[in-house]
């Protein structure tokens, strides 16, 4: 779920809110870095706990209109396209999902239930909820109503956004990459797909599971260092003007210079272009990728880049 980018975009928010504390406890950010990428994960089962929540509305709604004194030809004959659907069935009984949902206390729409009411009433309404009940069964339309209905009516609500902002407020930028890969999960579903598939793992393997950690800690033992780095290419720049999610994200580029034999230097360079084009200045794409050459021109003339096997420069 998480890929290098995300991890890397977690140690710059860990690194410049230590900077601007002042405060350096490099055993509790660390702490504070791993707990920030589980949270994401959280953030995601609550996600995928809503849409499951919101099925268990449907289905209740339609038990209670076929209890009713007085019944309707609809509640005689209802429409059973929403009750019935074979992705939101498949969700709903899967075992590792009721797992997970268990070891990570997700069980806020117990308690917030209001919220999978205000979800579950705009679904009703929407468009692509009434084509999809007018519409012929079959497991293609299940899923792409599912995506449609999850990326047009449930990830722009303004109630579930502001929701999730007072749960915590890390989560707002971890809301974008948690939802593109909860989409992409959703457009690859099969009918066949096993009862774990909507329990990915956080990390594709070990070494991405314990990058963000390195990479945090070897940047703040050396942040002096790099900086003094940053400042011999920056000569004609005053360094307080030189925006501070720039200066981490230079240093954080460095520190995978030297600490990172089997990362190449294009690689790191484009991350940080592309992390900076996201969370910094209209400029800072520029400026980084200019600093980050010279470094990287200088570090091969005196041959004291760090890396290891062919292409890697």
């Amino acid at each position: 779920m998480l890929n290098r980018r995300h991890i890397r975009t977690k140690v710059m928010q860990v690194i410049y809110a230590l900077k601007r504390s002042e405060e350096l406890n490099l055993s509790s950010d660390e702490k504070f870095l791993v707990n920030s990428m589980e949270s994401m994960y959280s953030l995601y089962l609550l996600i995928i706990s809503l849409l499951i929540k919101v099925h268990e509305k449907a289905k209740d709604q339609q038990l209670k209109s076929q209890q009713k004194h007085l019944l309707t030809s609809e509640d005689l004959n209802p429409n059973m396209r929403f009750v019935q659907n074979s992705l939101l069935v498949q969700m709903s009984k899967s075992e590792s999902l009721k797992i997970a949902f268990d070891r990570y206390k997700i069980q806020n729409w117990e308690l917030d239930n209001e919220y999978v009411e205000v979800i579950f009433r705009s679904i009703i309404k929407s468009d692509i909820y009434l084509t999809y009940m007018d519409s012929n069964s079959s497991f293609n339309k299940d899923k792409q109503c599912v995506i449609d209905l999850f990326k047009e009516v449930i990830a722009p609500n303004d109630k579930l956004y502001n929701y999730l902002e007072d749960r915590n407020l890390t989560w707002l930028d971890d809301l974008p990459v948690v939802n593109t890969a909860f989409v992409k999960l959703l457009n690859n579903f099969k009918e066949a797909s096993s009862d774990n598939y909507f329990t990915p793992k956080l990390f594709k393997d070990v070494e991405d599971k314990e990058f963000g950690v390195e990479l945090l800690r070897n940047t703040v033992r050396n942040i002096e260092v790099y900086t003094e780095e940053i400042c011999s290419k920056t000569q004609n720049w005053d360094k307080d003007r030189i925006a501070d999610i720039d200066f981490v994200l230079l240093q954080m580029a460095i520190c995978e210079f030297h600490e990172f034999p089997s990362i190449p230097t294009k690689v790191s360079i484009n991350e940080y272009i592309e992390i900076a084009k996201e969370y910094s200045t209209p400029k800072s794409n520029v400026f980084i990728n200019g600093v980050l050459d010279k470094i990287v021109k200088e570090l091969v003339e005196n041959k004291t880049l760090n890396k290891i096997g062919r292409g890697l420069m």
